[in-house]
């Protein structure tokens, strides 16, 4: 699709190590063996393998309980994917090039669709990485003890927590590129613009969140049962809804910062800070409270959650690890090959949160029931 080879990306393909012209195609498979380095097949793998053992799942818990959250979750975040990423691939085919450059590019993987634009984990991480922060927000019974909107914030809070440890990462080891000129993509958190930060990291998840639980999780909890057709549109709007509530949510730093980028970045983190302040004291209240008692015992365990999010940090601790001799030999913020590094004591903080979360559900008391147990035994819904 040479006639959508923007120059911002033929640029930021050619630093990647490809040309923009000779990507072919909806969809392109390659060797893993000739990606650009060995972390891209390993991040693939485990991003791809994780969203389809989380459909699994999914589809499981819909067919043995009649509870179709997960699902909704997975496919609404996929929605929801679909809505946000193709403009920005592709400004000029939307109609928006004078409004929107390019404003990054992926490296080429595995599989690739959309002419190189979009890798087939892209895909896969939406899903993932909702599922992980919605799970564990809702086996500590976030949701039922303080209702959606605090519910919707602390899955924000820690899909942040998860997003940044892979957001501060890619640049360096060269999964994407940013473009520095594109102004929506300044102020920059070393490797990271802020808006990828807060919106991506913490405030789309908060959105789908709000939504997936208001449409369909808090009437599965009172034991409402949905048609196919309900589920459909639901996930529908749920996917619409989602990207309307990530161009509101930011809207404090979109119009205050509109003609500075300094202030942009200050609103940013203002509203991060009050996200991640609310949401610490919320996780943090529950899961007291359960450990000792003076709250009723969520009745929902999500066994792939929980094993999952624990090999994802293992993996990416491993990837940084590999990757921390070029980030100490780093110049200017940069590696010797020219990469630039992310924030390490920032990416220290996220990890803390991210292990401190899916401990906090192992730690606290559960009823007697099977790991796969319905929400609750008055909700139960026949499969």
């Amino acid at each position: 699709m040479p006639d959508h080879c923007s120059p911002t990306f033929a640029e930021l393909a050619n630093e990647l190590g490809f040309s923009c012209d000779e990507m072919g195609g909806l969809v392109e498979f390659r060797s893993p063996f000739a990606l650009e380095n060995w972390t891209l097949p390993v991040l693939e793998l485990t991003i791809v393998v994780g969203a389809v053992l989380a459909l699994w799942y999914a589809i499981v818990r819909l067919h043995r309980h009649g509870d179709p959250t997960n699902l909704v979750l997975w496919f609404g975040a996929t929605a929801y994917l679909f809505v946000i990423e193709p403009p920005l691939y592709f400004p000029a085919a939307f109609g928006i090039e004078a409004h929107v450059d390019t404003m990054f590019a992926h490296n080429v993987f595995t599989v690739d669709f959309l002419w190189g634009r979009l890798p087939l984990y892209i895909v896969a991480i939406y899903p993932l990485m909702a599922t992980m922060a919605f799970g564990i927000v809702r086996m500590l019974g976030i949701f039922r003890r303080y209702g959606v909107l605090l519910g919707a914030t602390c899955v924000g809070f820690v899909h942040h927590a998860f997003y940044e440890i892979f957001d501060h990462l890619g640049p360096q080891l060269r999964w994407w590129e940013w473009s520095l000129d594109n102004p929506l993509n300044q102020p920059m958190f070393d490797s990271v613009p802020m808006g990828s930060v807060v919106v991506f990291a913490a405030l789309w998840p908060m959105s789908l969140g709000f939504c997936v639980q208001h449409f369909v999780g808090r009437h599965v909890d009172e034991g409402k049962r949905f048609s196919g057709i309900e589920l459909t549109w639901r996930t529908i709007v749920i996917g619409l809804l989602a990207s309307v509530g990530t161009f509101l949510l930011p809207l404090p730093a979109t119009v205050i910062g509109m003609n500075n980028t300094t202030v942009r970045g200050i609103v940013y983190a203002l509203e991060l800070a009050v996200l991640a302040a609310v949401a610490t004291f919320v996780m943090v209240r529950q899961w007291t409270r359960l450990r000792r008692g003076t709250t009723p015992l969520p009745q929902y365990t999500d066994p792939f959650v929980q094993r999952f999010s624990t090999l994802y940090l293992i993996v990416f601790a491993a990837l940084w690890i590999a990757s921390l001799p070029d980030f100490f030999t780093a110049v200017d913020g940069e590696t010797t090959n020219g990469d630039p590094i992310g924030n390490l004591w920032y990416t220290a903080a996220c990890f803390a949160v991210a292990i401190a979360s899916v401990l906090a559900t192992f730690s606290v008391p559960r009823p007697h029931t099977t790991p796969d147990a319905p929400v609750s035994t008055a909700s139960k819904v026949p499969g």
